[in-house]
C-alpha cells in the first residue's frame, strides 16, 4: 500500500495538487487530459516551470475568457455520473465535489442540493478537480486505498474578494473543510490553500497519523502556483513512499466484512450495484447469495470484503448502490497464499494468469476469464484456457 505525504510549502491549491502529483507521476498526464475533455470540455496542459529556485510542474487549464461560474451542485454531479469515467475516478471525484457542497451549505444555512457553486464551479476548478480524482485513483492499488497525510498548512491572512463579496482568509467554506487540520502562521498573508485544495485535503483525510512502520520513498514532485511569495516557492511537494512489506506478503491481513439483506431491488438493479461496490478501491470482492427473510420471502445476502481503510467509502457505496437501509459489519482476520501476476501470449492473444505459491511450494495458475471471452465458443476458451495456465507454470 502507498503513502503520499503532502508538503505545502506555499499553499495547497487544486492546480498545485495536480501539478505536483503529475510531476511524482508524468504518465498519468494523458489519462488527465482525456477525463478533464469528457467532463469539462476544455483542454489543460502540463508545464516545465523553474522559479529560479526549484523545478518542477504547472497546471494549466485553458478555459474561455466568458466562463460562468455559477453552476449547482446537482448539475455537476449529473455531468460527473454522465461522463464516461473509471468508476475510482467518478468516485473521488463526486468525493471531492460532496465536501465543497456540504462546507458550503453550512456556511449558508442551506441544504447541500441547493448548494450552487461560484468561484468552485467554474470550468478551471471543474477540470483541476478531475484531474486530481485521476491522479488519486492512480495511487490505490489492490491492499486498498493509499493513505496521505500533510504537513502543518499555513493559514494565510487578510481578506480575499469572492462572489459573495470581500471575506476573511481563509473563506468560510475553506475553514470548515480544514477543522481537525494543523495549522501555522508564517508570517505571510494572503490566500494560501484555497476551497478546492482544502476539498481535496478533507477528502484524502489527509489530516489523519501516519501509517507506522518504515516505508521506501519511491519519488517525489513539486507543483507551482501562479502568486509569488516573498522570500517563499510556491510550491506544493508531494513524496510517495510504499511500506516495503504489506500484508498480503506477510500471509494474513485484516478485512472488514460488511453484510445485509435485499428483498426489494431487482436482480438486474442490484448486479449493477454491486459492479460499483467492487470498482471502489479497497473493496475486495462482493458477493450475493439466496437467502429467506421475514415472512418467507426471498432476498438476496450481500457480503462485501474490503480493506479497513476503506470501510467508510465502502459502507457510503452500499448504501447508494443498494436499497438496504441497515447493515453489519465485522473485522476479521485473513490469510492468504503468496500471489503474482503474469501476463502469456497465446495466439496472439494476451491473458493474464494468477498464480499462487501453495504449501509445499508446488504453483497453481488461473486465467483471467475476462481475457477468454473473446475466443470462439468453449471449447476454444476451454484450451486458450489450459495453454495460457501451462505457460504460465514454465
Amino acid at each position: 500500500m502507498r503513502h503520499l505525504h503532502l508538503d505545502p510549502l506555499g499553499g495547497v491549491a487544486g492546480d498545485m495538487f495536480v501539478a505536483a502529483m503529475l510531476d511524482a507521476a508524468p504518465e498519468q498526464a494523458a489519462a488527465c487530459r482525456d477525463a478533464v475533455a469528457a467532463v469539462a470540455r476544455v483542454p489543460c496542459r502540463v508545464l516545465r516551470h523553474h522559479d529560479g529556485v526549484l523545478a518542477g510542474a504547472r497546471f494549466v487549464v485553458d478555459a474561455p475568457a466568458a466562463d460562468h461560474p455559477h453552476v449547482a451542485w446537482r448539475d455537476i454531479r449529473a455531468r460527473l455520473l454522465a461522463a464516461p469515467l473509471d468508476a475510482a475516478v467518478r468516485h473521488h471525484a463526486l468525493g471531492i465535489f460532496g465536501e465543497l457542497a456540504a462546507a458550503e451549505a453550512r456556511v449558508h444555512g442551506i441544504a447541500a442540493e441547493e448548494v450552487a457553486f461560484h468561484e468552485v464551479g467554474a470550468v478551471d476548478s471543474l477540470a483541476d478537480i478531475v484531474a486530481a480524482a485521476v491522479l488519486i485513483a492512480a495511487q490505490d492499488d489492490g491492499d486498498g486505498p493509499a493513505s496521505w497525510t500533510c504537513a502543518p498548512l499555513p493559514l494565510g491572512a487578510g481578506r480575499v474578494q469572492t462572489a459573495h463579496g470581500w471575506l476573511p482568509v481563509p473563506a468560510p467554506a475553506t475553514a470548515l473543510l480544514l477543522e481537525g487540520f494543523a495549522t501555522i502562521d508564517d508570517g505571510i498573508g494572503g490566500e494560501r490553500v484555497t476551497p478546492t485544495g482544502a476539498a481535496i485535503l478533507r477528502h484524502l483525510r489527509a489530516h489523519e497519523p501516519a501509517p507506522a512502520g518504515a516505508r521506501r520513498l519511491l519519488g517525489s514532485g513539486v507543483g507551482f502556483g501562479t502568486r509569488r511569495l516573498p522570500g517563499l516557492p510556491n510550491v506544493l511537494r508531494v513524496l510517495v513512499s510504499a511500506h516495503p512489506a504489506d500484508a498480503r506478503e506477510a500471509g494474513t491481513r485484516d478485512l472488514a466484512v460488511i453484510s445485509f439483506e435485499v428483498d426489494d431491488q431487482t436482480p438486474e438493479d442490484l448486479a449493477a450495484g454491486l459492479d460499483c461496490i467492487r470498482a471502489v478501491p479497497g473493496v475486495h470482492d462482493a458477493v450475493q447469495m439466496p437467502a429467506f427473510g421475514k415472512k418467507g420471502r426471498m432476498a438476496a445476502h450481500v457480503q462485501v470484503l474490503a480493506a479497513p481503510a476503506a470501510l467508510e467509502q465502502a459502507v457510503a457505496i452500499c448504501f447508494a448502490e443498494t436499497s438496504t437501509i441497515g447493515l453489519r459489519i465485522a473485522m476479521v482476520a485473513g490469510r492468504t497464499l503468496g500471489r503474482s501476476a503474469a501476463e502469456v501470449a497465446v495466439d496472439g492473444r494476451t491473458v493474464r494468469v494468477k498464480r499462487a505459491a501453495r504449501p509445499g511450494g508446488g504453483i497453481t495458475a488461473k486465467a483471467e476469464s475476462d481475457d477468454l471471452r473473446a475466443a470462439d465458443g468453449q471449447a476454444a476458451r476451454a484450451r486458450l484456457r489450459r495453454a495460457a495456465e501451462r505457460l504460465a507454470d514454465d
